[in-house]
């Protein structure tokens, strides 16, 4: 078979595992890795806040991308990256000062996972016809949130087993580094070689011309009509959400006489890794499936509701503190459904804003701003948790919600938009 025509079953589903696992190490798993080893919910959430960092500021550097050299070769490189920076975390572990180098290495990882990101979007792009563009869509969704079940649920479920048999959570976090790092070596090597290589992934060139239009067109993105309230909608749409993510792991393994579930990681895998990333995939299908028979408008407060409410389920189990495993697992699945229905909504409208000429790059920006979102109210979430425990926290949630319902009332939207988007028009 031609190098230019590998069958994209062949490498679409690996690929989007690649680009799945290290985004869930470092945004999810490196939570619990921190609670694991004793470091406070501050001082967690805090610090683990600027590894959104990267995919705040990747539309930046996303052309460089695009000029210097194939995005073919920066796949696999940054693979062969991630391993080390995978590997080092591991050997990092057991060291005095873990936490300032885990640290590092997980920053490094989160540069290389989001230049990753743009990498491997533009390639699928380009390898594929737009037909097999549309047919492969769902695939590569899929096997993304497959890595996130692996890494959320898999991996800590494993973390726990080597932790009832050595007692050392060091020691059982050092050996599932390790072969994470084998793992994205393997990957490197079989990406370099499966991935076709079309003729339109060409090393661009770097012109005054170049740099001038990549201004104007980063430009023309802030002079979209009401970019104010498109902004605030990006920013505030999960502003209450964004500080319920920031706690939900530290909450649920918490021992119970902190305020929380204290759950084991093999529990907290099967619960929260497994069972609720599914009801996020679920959510995330049924509101994709609504959008597209009745348009983004006829949903929006609909799935504006589905995404906020059911955080009230952490103020019954901060409050409650069941031990029944199948109440917290229940409640867990209703949250993350609603949250996976309703950020259909939120990912529908990026791909609104990113409307017209420039759609690819104002996307990214989008997503820029998606990180942004997520990032800023991480900071002071652990310290806020800290002082007035679980329930009030949570809380404080609920009415954080506040802000993503005003900005709703005002954004602009098509009342057709959604229909026709998802139909590839």
């Amino acid at each position: 078979m031609p190098r230019d025509s590998r069958h994209p079953w062949a490498w679409v589903p690996t690929l989007y595992l690649a680009e799945g696992l290290p985004y869930a190490l470092v945004m999810s798993v490196s939570v619990v890795l921190y609670k694991n080893l004793g470091v406070s919910n501050q001082t967690i959430t805090f610090y683990t806040a600027w590894l959104y960092l990267p995919w705040v500021i990747k539309p930046l550097w996303s052309p460089a991308v695009d000029i210097l050299k194939t995005r073919r070769r920066w796949i696999w490189t940054m693979q062969f990256l991630l391993g080390a920076m995978f590997a080092a975390v591991g050997l990092a572990i057991p060291a005095p000062d873990f936490f300032r180098w885990t640290l590092v290495f997980f920053w490094l990882a989160a540069f290389s996972s989001a230049t990753h990101d743009v990498a491997a979007d533009g390639f699928y792009m380009l390898a594929l016809a737009e037909r097999q563009q549309a047919a492969f869509s769902g695939i590569r969704n899929t096997f993304y949130r497959v890595a996130n079940i692996a890494a959320q649920g898999g991996l800590v479920a494993l973390v726990g087993t080597l932790y009832n048999d050595s007692r050392d959570y060091a020691s059982a976090w050092r050996e599932v580094f390790a072969p994470l790092a084998v793992v994205f070596g393997l990957l490197a090597v079989y990406h370099r070689w499966i991935l076709p290589r079309p003729a339109a992934d060409a090393p661009g060139k770097v012109t005054k011309e170049f740099a001038a239009n990549f201004l104007k067109i980063f430009i023309s993105f802030f002079q979209k009509p009401r970019i104010g309230w498109l902004l605030a909608f990006l920013l505030l749409f999960r502003f209450g959400e964004a500080q319920l993510v920031a706690m939900t792991r530290p909450f649920l393994l918490d021992a119970r006489s902190a305020g929380g579930l204290g759950l084991s990681d093999s529990d907290f895998g099967a619960i929260y890794g497994t069972c609720g990333v599914a009801a996020l995939l679920c959510g995330g299908i049924l509101g994709g499936l609504m959008v597209a028979r009745q348009g983004l408008k006829f949903w929006l407060w609909p799935m504006l509701l589905a995404i906020h409410l059911p955080d009230a389920v952490f103020i019954w189990l901060a409050w409650a503190q069941p031990a029944n495993h199948f109440a917290i697992a229940a409640a867990v699945v209703v949250e993350q459904f609603g949250y996976g229905f309703g950020f259909t909504a939120f990912m529908l409208y990026m791909i609104y804003i990113a409307r017209g000429e420039h759609r690819t790059a104002h996307y990214a920006i989008c997503t820029g701003f998606m990180a942004l979102g997520m990032m800023t109210p991480s900071f002071w979430s652990g310290w806020l948790q800290e002082r007035i425990g679980y329930v009030l926290f949570f809380t404080w949630v609920i009415l954080a919600t506040a802000p993503g319902f005003l900005v709703a009332l005002r954004a602009p939207l098509d009342p057709e938009f959604g229909k026709r988007a998802l139909a590839g028009d």
